[in-house]
């Protein structure tokens, strides 16, 4: 799926408010482009793999300033709050270390207090950098336990070498409310902007930045939105009422279609469980697979794939037709039910994999790679996935391969190690965990 805005369509819309509010210097345009600048430059443009990117900074920084806009109409928020929500906003995120997809924040903190460039940006401004730390520290997620009694302390400290809060108790608690406005306003962002299917793209991208099994994406959407609406519902409100009504009903939208998904996750676990249905992998003829109707509903299901996961995406529906390439399906009920998953794979030396991966059994002609597993969501987790991946080993053995190669999350694959699978790491990743793997068959 494409992003909902472009990096361009983003910046535009955010310098418009700034304009609008007064905020007409240079020194703000030029902020907000060595953001940018910066993203890219660190390889967390809108090609990233992971859902911290620069559009999920640009899309915070964008409903926030649309959320202070009318909070300031309202004699709320002042035109000082404004300019640090936006230059807190700009940088929550910014982690140059990068360890795993997740934000630390003081990381983010320190490039804030020691980038030079940033620095005079800030000064030009009359930004105080000391104001920007404390409320980037506050959009630590979760905000309980250890990891909120560490960012209070840090925050603490940047309260007491600001000329503005130093020995203030008023201003500390105003900008402690400004840090928990930005906080909730980060966890509403993109997910006010767009559809469903928007929605869960960026649900998938980051649960595959940080290595979660697809099967928990629903599970811990609703948490997170309970926890949102339930547990923040103060600030939450106050920010839903701020915001334009297509924006509020595009994040209530969304909330639903994530517990909706989730209903019918637990539906189809309860049919299976109680033997009411069966999930049965199918290997299909090459007269079924020459259908369009049959590459079209592969199709559907592929598309549901986190974007690094979309193999032959340009001729896919030349690989499905391939008497080369080994597929089987997962079918609801029986052989003939309908699609909910798929594998597919060919010769190792078919593909062009990942920088850094130099397997040694390419050019033997003696390893297939089997492409990421495909599922409609709504059947994660109901070891449908584990059958097709067991065909298709015997499908492979029958072909007179040796070896099987292809992706999956380090624990999965180690967790197949425990269990004595003739299973080795090849190359593994980080952040993301995603790791490349090899199996005797």
């Amino acid at each position: 799926m494409q992003e909902l805005y472009s990096t361009n369509d983003l910046r535009e819309k955010i310098a418009s408010i700034l304009n609008k509010e007064g905020f007409d210097s240079t020194c703000y345009s030029e902020i907000l482009d060595y953001t940018i600048d910066l993203f890219h430059q660190k390889g967390l443009g809108i090609d990233y793999y992971g859902y911290h990117n620069i559009v999920h900074e640009l899309e915070v920084t964008y409903v926030t300033l649309i959320a202070a806009q009318w909070q300031k109409q309202q004699n709320l928020i002042s035109t000082e709050d404004m300019k640090y929500l936006f230059a807190a906003a700009l940088f929550h995120d910014y982690d140059p270390q990068k360890r795993i997809d997740k934000p630390h924040e003081p990381d983010a903190v320190n490039f804030v207090k020691t980038d030079k460039m940033l620095g005079m940006l800030l000064k030009e401004a009359n930004i105080d950098s000391n104001i920007v730390a404390s409320l980037i520290l506050r959009t630590t997620y979760p905000w309980g336990g250890e990891k909120k009694e560490n960012a209070e302390l840090l925050i603490d400290n940047f309260y007491s070498m600001s000329d503005i809060t130093r020995d203030n108790p008023s201003e500390i608690e105003h900008y402690k409310k400004l840090g928990w406005f930005l906080s909730v306003s980060d966890r509403i962002g993109g997910y006010a902007l767009g559809n469903f299917a928007y929605a869960l793209e960026m649900a998938k991208k980051n649960a595959h930045s940080l290595a979660w099994h697809p099967s928990l994406i629903s599970i811990r959407a609703v948490a997170y939105f309970e926890d949102l609406l339930n547990n923040e519902s103060e600030m939450c409100n106050q920010i839903l009422e701020s915001l334009p009504r297509t924006m509020r009903k595009s994040f209530m939208d969304n909330v639903l279609g994530f517990m909706r998904l989730r209903q019918t996750e637990i539906q189809n676990q309860a049919a299976v469980i109680h033997d009411k249905v069966q999930l049965v992998p199918t290997i299909d003829p090459l007269k079924t697979r020459d259908t369009d109707e049959f590459v079209k509903a592969l199709f559907e299901i592929f598309q549901e794939l986190p974007s690094p996961l979309q193999f032959t995406r340009t001729d896919f529906a030349e690989s499905i037709r391939d008497p080369g390439v080994l597929l089987n399906t997962l079918r609801y009920g029986d052989e003939n039910g309908p699609i909910v998953g798929f594998v597919k794979g060919k010769a190792l030396e078919s593909y062009k994999l990942r920088p850094g991966i130099n397997d040694p059994h390419f050019g033997k002609n003696d390893t297939i790679f089997l492409e990421p597993i495909a599922l409609k969501m709504g059947y994660w987790g109901l070891k449908g996935g584990r059958e097709m991946r067991l065909l298709f080993m015997m499908q492979a053995h029958s072909k007179g391969y040796k070896y099987l190669s292809s992706f999956a999350l380090r624990d999965v694959i180690q967790e197949r190690i425990k269990r004595n699978e003739k299973i080795e790491f090849v190359k593994q990743f980080d952040p993301e965990r995603w790791d490349y793997y090899r199996v005797k068959l």
